[in-house]
């Protein structure tokens, strides 16, 4: 595995995915990191137990993205999640929470088992895709459902949509409840004018930000920032260490530093740069005759309340993985994963000109070639709005029952006991305690047609469904 990893980080592959490093290691570099792969020995702190140069980190993050306290995280945004919605509930309570939200905030919801109470956001018919959270949604199921402790949201998405966050978390602390931010695509935001404010700005009292996804930094560091006078600081700090490795990563943590550092006395520098090169990129890209990239000017100002347009989410009138492919085997750009009707490439400062000229006349290209198409349209034609499913139970009442596999067509109003998500970005469109309906299994089919990886199914051939009996 190390040769392989060593042989394709010199290959001309260019990354337009995770991690935000890039590998430019002009830009962050970490020298000889078996030099530095230490344990808690005298004098380098205890992140289970912060008094040294770790609580100094942590202060000076705080600082820089305007945060009451910081915690740094090296099990990932999902370690931040998972410590978020425990710390701020109890057994049996309730939780108001997106939809859409990663498979992490449905796993605290049946460690703690917690009952959902879903909001939908909008969906965008033109891209195929998920909006933003409508706040009126969010007030009004806070008035028609008792015992509700807190509130998670994702904003932005994994394509950059990002929801009022300012309007929810008024609505939240009206209710006396803490808004949880799923913020883990947008670290970088708050940096430059040309990106939106990031939630810690816009009043939400827990924000996770997965540092390595958009900023220069190690793959599995992330952050876990708390504001107001709602949330627990001392169950905060409790939970993360049923969470965090009790033998955290010094290299990890030593990226974090390193990124701080850079966002701390580079951002003058490296911002500017890469908001233009993103401005360029749009306005070269604005011209294609059947490709098109996502921008503000295509989704409800209704549901939505800002873009992020470091995320590049390309359309056309073919698959995603059309694209997708083509770009990798043609063009050797790696992008960050296909959908049924789009392509998602992720940016960031680390990015160099050279990669976005790579990217730019690959499209261009693959535009020309779509001219010479005699039959164009092969996108996804079913998809479904809200293949919403009626909750029965609880995912946790759900682990609870006897249960059978059963054949996937078969399983028409029958209570799901598995999880099915694609993966990424692993937002789960079947959870376990739910009723499964024809939208469903028709979203499902076409998945599968369109070769999608679907996961969470026991069964990796996708041919049988667990079902509680």
């Amino acid at each position: 595995m190390y040769r392989r990893l060593s042989e394709y980080g010199s290959s001309d592959y260019y990354p337009f995915h995770m991690p935000g490093h890039k590998r430019n290691t002009d830009i962050f570099n970490i020298e000889n990191a078996v030099k530095i792969d230490i344990t808690e020995i005298d004098g380098f702190d205890d992140l289970n137990h912060v008094g040294g140069i770790l609580k100094a980190l942590q202060e000076e993050t705080a600082s820089l993205f305007h945060s009451s306290d910081t915690h740094i995280l090296v099990n990932g945004s999902t370690a931040g999640l998972l410590a978020a919605i425990g710390a701020c509930t109890n057994h049996g309570d309730s939780i108001l929470m997106a939809r859409n939200c990663h498979k992490a905030v449905y796993n605290a919801i049946y460690l703690n088992r917690l009952n959902p109470i879903y909001t939908y956001p909008q969906f965008n018919r033109k891209f195929k895709l998920s909006e933003g959270i409508c706040p009126q949604n969010v007030e009004e199921l806070l008035i028609t459902h008792e015992n509700m402790k807190a509130i998670v949201i994702t904003s932005p998405t994994y394509e950059g949509i990002l929801s009022d966050v300012s309007e929810i978390a008024k609505i939240a602390h009206r209710h006396h409840i803490p808004l949880i931010v799923d913020e883990a695509h947008g670290a970088h935001m708050g940096f430059h004018p040309y990106f939106p404010k990031n939630s810690i700005d816009c009043g939400a009292d827990i924000v996770i930000h997965s540092l390595h996804k958009t900023l220069p930094a190690l793959t599995q560091t992330a952050l876990l920032h708390v504001n107001g006078s709602l949330v627990d600081r001392q169950r905060i700090r409790r939970y993360l260490t049923y969470y965090q490795s009790s033998s955290p990563s010094y290299v990890l943590m030593a990226g974090i530093s390193r990124c701080v550092e850079i966002l701390k006395n580079q951002s003058n520098e490296f911002f500017p740069l890469y908001a233009g090169r993103l401005r360029a990129l749009r306005e070269d890209l604005s011209h294609l005759e059947h490709l098109k990239l996502l921008d503000q000017s295509w989704l409800d100002a209704k549901y939505s309340f800002a873009y992020d347009s470091s995320k590049l989410v390309i359309s056309g009138e073919v698959q995603g993985n059309y694209i997708y492919k083509r770009l990798l085997h043609d063009y050797h750009l790696q992008m960050e994963m296909a959908a049924t009707d789009y392509v998602l490439g992720m940016t960031s400062i680390c990015d160099s000109e050279e990669g976005f000229c790579r990217l730019r006349e690959a499209l261009k290209q693959i535009d020309i070639l779509l001219s010479g198409r005699t039959n164009i349209s092969d996108r996804m034609s079913y998809y479904p709005e809200k293949a919403a499913a009626h909750t029965v139970l609880t995912p946790y009442e759900a682990s609870l029952q006897k249960t059978e596999s059963i054949p996937v067509m078969s399983t028409r109003e029958r209570i799901s006991a598995e999880y099915a998500y694609l993966y990424p970005p692993g937002i789960p469109f079947l959870v376990p305690g739910e009723e499964i309906n024809d939208g469903i299994l028709d979203l499902m089919r076409a998945y599968i047609n369109h070769g999608l990886e679907i996961r969470g199914l026991e069964d990796i051939a996708l041919e049988t469904i667990k079902v509680v009996k």
